[in-house]
């Protein structure tokens, strides 16, 4: 049955070989007619054509821009189509030279005149061609393959020759093939198509010779034992290096399989004693091979497989191996970094597409990629994606606790980091690599820091947890600062070298070398600094710091209107404010530490006076915010137990009050500067901190010199809700001198807020009827004078001066909240007038009490109608309505049942008299209202 099969593989073989000959032969001859009828088109068109074949513009232009297209006539040239535009240049090397002449200008005219007549050309390839130009070329190669298996098979069952001659006939059989393919390719190659290249003859043939040499070596050593380790090793690895270097004849795929062979040669070859030097600097030449045939090639496949290769045996080594030996990895990761930034794809234009075929002409518009999406989608990018990938994750494997090192690797770490680093700087196409590498960097850094024991200092459950690798403080310090410079002095190499001709990569490393720095320089210090005083992280932050701001500075004047400047350089002065905070915070503490990062902002509001960035304004606002935040964290400034207890003059006053008056002043600064935006966010945040400064004083003297989060008392809410009024008229007043949204809408949410606390806490949950609180001795002036009273006062001045300012339904909802806390004061009063300071609800209702309210509702209902009158106020008006409403209901409903003899006659007489005279009012008020409406009807007659 052997033998059978063996025959039947052969006559496969052969059937393959006559049916590619055939097909070249019918492909040879349809040139021959295609470059006929590209010569009469051309003679058609009117255009002078040379003697002998015409090549076609795009072929000629790649020749021009390829010098592998030129050297080699047997694959022909890459990326070609079979259009009869390309025709002849495709099968051009099967003629002399010198008989392609013809202009571009004389082709691209021809294939423009008849692009209708040569659509109809191009055809789908026919089922006789895939069996006979594809089909039967790779079963032909498969069959061989086997053919030589099988053969050697049944020389072992039949016992008929010695392992030896086994060996060596077999290795004859494959060295047979590959001279087979070789000539073959000498001769057929030169006139098959360029769309046969995948399943071109030469290349199986040497690809199965290949795959039987390699089975050749490895029976020798694993099964007879023939030779030693090393030699097998040798050997297994010349193979593979020669199979790499004839794919430069035989195209990609049989570089593929060498790298295949290459890479599984060390699994193939094992020893007692792993020796990683020998290992990785194996991997380090195959890769090399293989990237130099790539970078003739111009492949991507292969190279981003190698790249993956490297990894995995790096990645097996580190995580199988304990201890590994970090170095040799290293090696070979740096291998692998400079071959990608020198050899391939090195150089390579950020732009393919003048590498591929010209398009198709078509009525439908083309997508134009914009200049961020060619920045992220380079010619090759997976090979440097691939590169940096397995650079990166293989360095932060190094410094994982997870695995075991000889010796702690940070300096294979830095290492590696730094040369993605710098590919991604150098090499424009590398964006990649420099995001990995920023990636890397902070993920490093912190793994670093986490070992340097602060893990235990955050969570004291974490001490007896603490990694078996305890790392120095001061080697992750130096690491982390090291790191952070190299990104600096990276990202002004690019800021310097390429913000004109590549403006978005420029931008790309403004932003990382304003990131990196700060992410590492607080990492290190939060984690391994000093909080009292550290000298050199705060140093290192403020030489950084300044750096950038030089930088940007240094931009300004030389590329002032060059395309991304102002991007970049606010990127890099926003990394110089936070740099410098780091500093302040390194140096400084507690209420120095505020008032100095108010400081700072205001400096950026005052450089604006000789600068014009647009970014200056911005920091100032962003300096604010960092002293909201410190505020969040500690509301005290200077800690709890600092904090006195005087009033007003204590640590509160500065912490608040100067970062407030410096907010003001710089709002002041930037009132001219020409983005609206900044100024409106500087003058909220500017009256944000005024209102803060004043609520924080307030809580502090009415709890005793207390900041805590009890809630508060009457007399504390109701100061809150005298500042929002008042606040509320500033920005009134300020919005009519400056117009701004910010006091427009930041008073009128001021008013509404209060209005709400006044709802909530002035009515229902801090009123003394059912909180208890007692409301002073002395009458009048006492609790209801300030929770009811002055709010009261102070919303209807509020409504008259918002009159004509803010829109009626606003205005109106003031004075119905200054009448509804007048009623409350009033009742309030009359309870006080009878229950004493504890107006408390379980002490019940007296009979002159509940006549005392039908008298005081109905008298300040009359004095609300006569206010609304005065100042022609619907809503007062409609207030007093109600109330005298509330009135008449409470003398029908109560008065009747509870009051009793003189009492309720009295309370009778008073609510009709009252009645009476209200309508009496809103007679001649309707009555003269009417008159002056009408001036022309005719005089009414006496009533």
């Amino acid at each position: 049955m052997i033998e059978v099969i063996a025959l039947v593989a052969f006559a496969l073989a052969l059937s393959a070989f006559f049916g590619g000959r055939k097909t070249a032969e019918r492909l040879d001859s349809e040139v021959a007619e295609l470059k006929k009828e590209i010569a009469r088109l051309s003679a058609t068109a009117g255009l002078a054509v040379p003697e002998g074949d015409i090549a076609s513009e795009q072929a000629i232009a790649l020749s021009e821009r390829s010098v592998d297209a030129e050297i080699d006539d047997d694959e022909g040239v890459e990326g070609l189509s079979a259009s009869a535009r390309e025709g002849a240049r495709i099968f051009g090397n099967a003629e002399p030279a010198e008989a392609e002449t013809a202009s571009d200008e004389a082709v691209a005219a021809s294939v423009q005149a008849t692009s209708a007549d040569a659509a109809p050309s191009r055809q789908v390839e026919s089922l006789e061609s895939r069996l006979g130009a594809r089909w039967a070329v790779w079963v032909g190669g498969i069959a061989l393959a086997l053919g030589g298996v099988f053969m050697v098979k049944y020389s072992i069952d039949a016992g008929l020759l010695s392992p030896a001659v086994r060996l060596t006939l077999a290795a004859l059989f494959g060295l047979l093939l590959a001279v087979a393919g070789e000539i073959i390719r000498r001769r057929a190659v030169p006139v098959i198509a360029n769309e046969f290249q995948n399943a071109m003859i030469p290349g199986i043939l040497t690809a199965a010779g290949a795959v039987t040499l390699f089975g050749v070596a490895y029976a020798a050593y694993d099964i007879y034992g023939f030779i030693g380790t090393t030699t097998a090793f040798v050997l297994l690895a010349v193979i593979s290096l020669a199979t790499v270097g004839l794919s430069l004849l035989h195209g990609q795929a049989l570089a593929g399989l060498g790298l295949l062979a290459s890479l599984i040669t060390p699994l193939l070859v094992s020893s007692d004693e792993p020796r990683p030097w020998v290992l990785f600097g194996f991997l380090s030449v195959v890769w090399l091979a293989t990237l130099l045939a790539s970078r003739l090639r111009r492949w991507m496949v292969v190279p981003t497989l190698a790249n993956v290769g490297i990894g995995l045996w790096g990645l097996a080594y580190v995580t199988a191996v304990s201890p590994f030996d970090a170095l040799p990895v290293a090696f070979a990761l740096l291998v692998m970094i400079l071959g990608v930034g020198l050899v391939w794809p090195g150089v390579a234009d950020t732009d393919m597409a003048d590498e591929q075929p010209l398009p198709e002409p078509t009525n439908r518009p083309v997508a134009v990629a914009g200049p961020w999406e060619k920045l992220f989608t380079p010619a090759y990018a997976a090979i440097s994606v691939s590169a940096a990938i397995a650079a990166t994750v293989l360095a932060l494997i190094f410094i994982s606790p997870a695995v075991s090192a000889v010796n702690y690797p940070v300096k294979e770490f830095f290492v590696v980091v730094a040369a993605l680093a710098a590919l991604g700087a150098w090499r424009t196409n590398a964006v990649y690599p420099a995001l990995l590498s920023a990636l890397g960097a902070i993920v490093g850094i912190g793994s670093l820091t986490a070992l340097s024991g602060v893990l235990a200092y955050l969570d004291s459950s974490l001490a007896g947890v603490a990694p078996e690798i305890v790392l120095p403080s001061r080697t992750a310090t130096l690491t982390a600062l090291l790191l952070a410079t190299l990104f600096v002095l990276f990202g002004a190499f690019v800021l310097t070298r390429r913000l004109r001709e590549h403006p978005q990569f420029a931008i790309l490393w403004a932003g990382i070398a304003a990131v990196v720095p700060v992410a590492l320089t607080t990492m290190s210090f939060l984690m391994t600094g000093n909080y009292a005083f550290d000298l050199p992280h705060g140093l290192f932050a403020l030489v950084v710091g300044g750096g950038l701001l030089a930088l940007a500075d240094w931009l300004y004047r030389r590329d002032g209107e060059a395309e991304g400047v102002d991007i970049a350089a606010s990127l890099l002065v926003t990394g110089s404010f936070a740099l410098f905070v780091i500093a302040l915070h390194a140096w400084t503490d507690g209420l120095v530490t505020t008032l100095a990062i108010a400081l700072l902002g205001t400096a950026y509001a005052g450089v604006t006076r000789v600068r014009t960035w647009p970014i200056l304004p911005w920091m100032t606002g962003a300096a604010a915010i960092v002293v909201l935040g410190r505020i969040a964290w500690e509301p005290t400034i200077v800690g709890a137990e600092n904090l006195g207890t005087t009033p007003v003059f204590n640590a509160l006053l500065p912490g608040y009050g100067i970062p407030a008056l410096l907010l003001v002043a710089s709002a002041c600064l930037v009132r001219s500067w020409p983005d609206v935006r900044v100024r409106n966010l500087l003058q909220a945040l500017a009256s944000l901190f005024v209102l803060l400064t004043l609520a924080i004083l307030v809580r502090h003297a009415m709890n005793g010199g207390v900041l805590d989060s009890a809630v508060p008392t009457l007399g504390e809410q109701s100061i809150y809700t005298l500042l929002a009024i008042g606040a509320s008229g500033v920005f009134m007043t300020l919005d009519m001198k400056s117009p701004s949204p910010v006091f427009r809408y930041g008073g009128m949410g001021l008013g509404v807020f209060s209005m709400l606390s006044v709802l909530s806490a002035h009515l229902f949950g801090l009123n003394p009827y059912f909180s208890g609180e007692l409301l002073g001795a002395i009458p009048f002036f006492d609790l209801l004078l300030i929770g009811y009273l002055l709010p009261g006062i102070g919303y209807a001045g509020l409504a008259w001066y918002a009159r004509g300012k803010r829109p009626l339904p606003y205005v109106m909802a003031l004075a119905v909240s200054g009448a509804i806390l007048a009623f409350a004061w009033a009742t309030l009063s009359v309870r006080r007038l009878w229950q004493g300071e504890n107006v408390v609800d379980w002490k019940g209702f007296l009979q002159g009490e509940t006549y005392t309210y039908s008298v005081v509702w109905l008298v300040l209902g009359v004095l609300l109608l006569v206010l609304g009158s005065r100042f022609n106020a619907k809503s007062i008006r409609i207030a007093s309505a109600v109330l005298v409403f509330i009135a008449v209901l409470k003398v029908f409903l109560i008065d009747m049942s509870n009051l009793e003899g003189f009492l309720r006659a009295l309370s009778f007489i008073g609510l009709g008299g009252v009645l009476i005279g209200i309508g009496l009012f809103y007679q001649k008020i309707l009555s003269g209202v009417g008159v002056t409406r009408q001036p022309t009807a005719a005089p009414t007659q006496p009533q």
